[in-house]
């Protein structure tokens, strides 16, 4: 019993908090579209538009759920659910706050599932079953866009899923763990010079940029581009079935921000404030706090990059997976198992990555150049031709 009241306090906590996060981060994104393109935004419904999320939740609610005749009915239903049920899933063994602190309420924990071995593991294969929804929602609504969207979508997931995992495997090799507790007490332990950011900078790109994709967000939405699907997989969806696929995707949103904060920097260390031996009073409110400030900086990148980047063309995207961050993910971990084996400093992992990057970056810029001579039709672009009419005298010379 004592250890089941704090596993049902901090389930009760997060299936409730996090559909009202959801609608607030959408109302952020809402604002920060209207001030990147020069706009106001939602500011009627309360106080600077602070009601707008509790409005639109009741319209959805209200809303008439239309179901076509056309539809596999079954299947129509259960594609929402299956998105967020995988969301919500993927987040019981994440730490979105200090786990050990001997101060925290004793009907309190931060985490639904502590000591999970395979944490990382678990992760990534209860979020690649997301991916069933997004198809199942496609297939049922017997629509061509919505197959289309729904056929991108698993191609897109099937790919980038091999660089995510092969670029949080250099991390599980540095912690000697997949447990997403030790890889952070470990950083925790060593102040802020055992981030792994310094250590696996390229890692950290990689793991963002497939999480991305992963999540079908802008640059990769490539899923339901209005443009071209209309709507996508969930052109058919109408009222709360259509939100419960927009509550899957900003859950998992949420999700690769605490990831990276965990992974990278540190979880909730910080240094001065929340440090391991900080024992003040509140201290644990003040970690929680911490840890919540990065995860919410990593989401505003992403709301500001959907406002940023323009879409990848399809091509583009499984070229960026298969000829890009594939082979650099696995240059990675071979330097990471090379310094492991020498028992060498792990620094040199930050200039490793940084070369790697650089080093890739031209052997990618020459294979597409080498790649482009060889096409049928190609015309070598000719040197500017510069006529010198000095003392009226007309010579051409190519420069």
């Amino acid at each position: 019993m004592y250890e089941l009241i704090p596993t049902l306090t901090t389930i009760l906590l997060v299936v409730a908090s996090i559909p009202g996060i959801c609608n607030y981060l959408i109302l952020l994104e809402r604002k920060l579209s209207a001030w990147m393109q020069d706009r106001v935004g939602p500011n009627r419904v309360g106080p600077l538009g602070l009601l707008q999320p509790l409005a639109d939740g009741v319209k959805l609610l209200l809303k008439e759920e239309v179901i076509p005749d056309h539809v596999d009915r079954l299947l129509f239903l259960m594609a929402p659910g299956i998105s967020v049920f995988t969301a919500l899933l993927a987040f019981a063994v994440v730490p979105f706050g200090p786990v050990d602190d001997p101060s925290i309420p004793w009907f309190l924990r931060f985490i639904i599932a502590p000591g999970i071995d395979i944490g990382l593991v678990f992760i990534f294969a209860v979020g690649s079953l997301a991916v069933y929804g997004i198809v199942l929602g496609g297939w049922a609504s017997n629509n061509k866009y919505s197959a289309l969207g729904a056929l991108r979508a698993s191609a897109q997931v099937v790919s980038y899923e091999i660089p995510l995992g092969m670029s949080v495997l250099g991390i599980a090799l540095l912690s000697g763990s997949l447990n997403l507790e030790t890889i952070m007490h470990q950083q925790i332990s060593g102040g802020l010079f055992s981030w792994n950011i310094w250590f696996q900078p390229l890692a950290a790109l990689m793991f963002f940029t497939a999480s991305l994709a992963e999540a079908n967000r802008l640059p990769f939405d490539l899923a339901e581009c209005e443009q071209e699907l209309v709507g996508g997989w969930h052109t058919e969806y109408s009222a709360l079935k259509w939100a419960l696929f927009f509550l899957g995707e900003y859950t998992h949103m949420i999700t690769i921000s605490f990831l990276t904060s965990i992974m990278f920097f540190g979880g909730w260390h910080f240094p001065g404030i929340a440090e391991a031996d900080s024992a003040y009073t509140g201290a644990w409110i003040v970690k929680l706090a911490v840890l919540g400030f990065k995860a919410f900086l990593f989401i505003w990148v992403i709301i500001m990059l959907r406002w940023t980047i323009p879409r990848f063309r399809f091509d583009q995207l499984m070229e960026l997976a298969w000829r890009v961050m594939i082979p650099l993910s696995l240059a990675n971990l071979l330097m990471v198992m090379f310094v492991k084996h020498f028992n060498a400093s792990a620094w040199w992992l930050l200039p490793g990555s940084l070369l790697l990057f650089a080093a890739w970056g031209g052997i990618s810029a020459a294979l597409r150049d080498a790649e482009q001579r060889s096409r049928p039709g190609y015309v070598r672009r000719k040197a500017p031709v510069h006529v010198d009419t000095h003392h009226g005298h007309g010579h051409a010379s190519a420069h």
